[in-house]
């Protein structure tokens, strides 16, 4: 948590701070001063406009009481306590009432069905609501490992099945397994076209050479594998199932824009136009990890776990003429 240090010989030296809150005495000299006059004299090193959202948030109080009347007068005298909300980087690591679908839970893991638009972990734009912020609400020892446990992602908008450790010793035996790729990781994709057959794509992958905020197949990148086969054909698209061998980001949406057959919906890797509604409709990546399978890191019992497909995509898959049986 801050501290924050307020020093000047203009100020009383009764000032003094705790935790995330400034706390000081009026000067005299702002006697007679609008109390977000005063303010903007007393704390010069915050904008006027951020001074009076954080006034009227009723983050201000004058001799204990919360003063957010931007006029009101001051006489010099008074306590005056200024709370300033945390920093983005003290959101992240914040525990939140976010609800989580749980799919297992034992004092050494915990597996997660995680939702479409759910961010992973905190980072410049999401600074809160992420899952590790849930994490930390539902277990809050997990405050005390490292990323709250988590050992691999899934992008925002890829929905599915994700393991959590709740202790040091199950984070480490979880990596572990990630590097000597024993865990088993499969998707349901639906791509655009009419994909004809299975195989394996072997295309290494890294930042793109112009746009760094893409991943693109690059000579001497990061090795990366996905095997996958084909479960379905709607002439559109294609749904399939793809298991990772590696774990690249971005790696299925990559390798099956590689292949000539982006995922449905991919905003950064797929076409800017579909012509069938179904598909252009879309929201987000076809992308659901269904599937998944390790050993568990304190009994070493071999484990795995399965989920229905995002209603979403289940509801996309039957508008297609598919098998009802991937509805949720």
């Amino acid at each position: 948590m801050r501290t924050l240090v307020k020093e000047s010989d203009h100020y009383s030296p009764e000032a003094s701070t705790q935790s995330g809150v400034e706390q000081m005495i009026v000067p005299h000299e702002c006697a007679g001063l609008r109390l977000d006059q005063a303010l903007a004299r007393m704390f010069p090193s915050h904008s006027r406009s951020r001074l009076q959202d954080w006034l009227r948030d009723g983050r201000v109080r004058l001799d204990g009481l919360v003063a957010n009347e931007p006029k009101r007068k001051v006489w010099g005298g008074e306590s005056l306590a200024l709370e300033q909300p945390p920093t983005p980087e003290e959101r992240a690591e914040s525990a939140e009432d976010i609800p989580l679908a749980i799919v297992f839970e034992d004092a050494h893991l915990l597996v997660i069905d995680k939702p479409a638009g759910l961010v992973v972990h905190p980072g410049s734009g999401n600074w809160s609501g992420t899952l590790l912020n849930a994490l930390l609400h539902h277990a809050p020892e997990l405050a005390g490992v490292p990323r709250a446990g988590i050992v691999h992602r899934l992008d925002k908008d890829t929905s599915g099945l994700l393991v959590v450790a709740r202790t040091l010793e199950s984070q480490t035996a979880l990596i572990r397994q990630l590097q000597a790729r024993t865990v088993k990781r499969h998707y349901y994709a639906l791509v655009i076209g009419d994909m004809r057959s299975g195989g394996m794509v072997d295309a290494p992958i890294g930042r793109h050479p112009v746009n760094r905020l893409r991943m693109a197949v690059v000579d001497g990148a990061r090795e990366a594998r996905t095997h996958y086969r084909v479960c379905e054909r709607f002439g559109c698209a294609t749904l399939v199932q793809c298991m990772l061998e590696t774990g690249r980001t971005h790696q299925i949406r990559v390798h099956m824009q590689h292949l000539g057959h982006p995922l449905v919906g991919d905003p950064v890797y797929g076409p800017r136009r579909v012509a069938d509604p179904r598909l252009s409709g879309f929201a987000r990546q076809a992308l659901h990890a269904f599937r998944l399978g390790l050993l568990h890191p304190a009994s070493g019992q071999e484990m795995q776990w399965e989920v229905p497909m995002a209603e979403d995509m289940a509801q996309l898959i039957v508008a297609l003429g598919g098998e009802a049986g991937y509805e949720r």
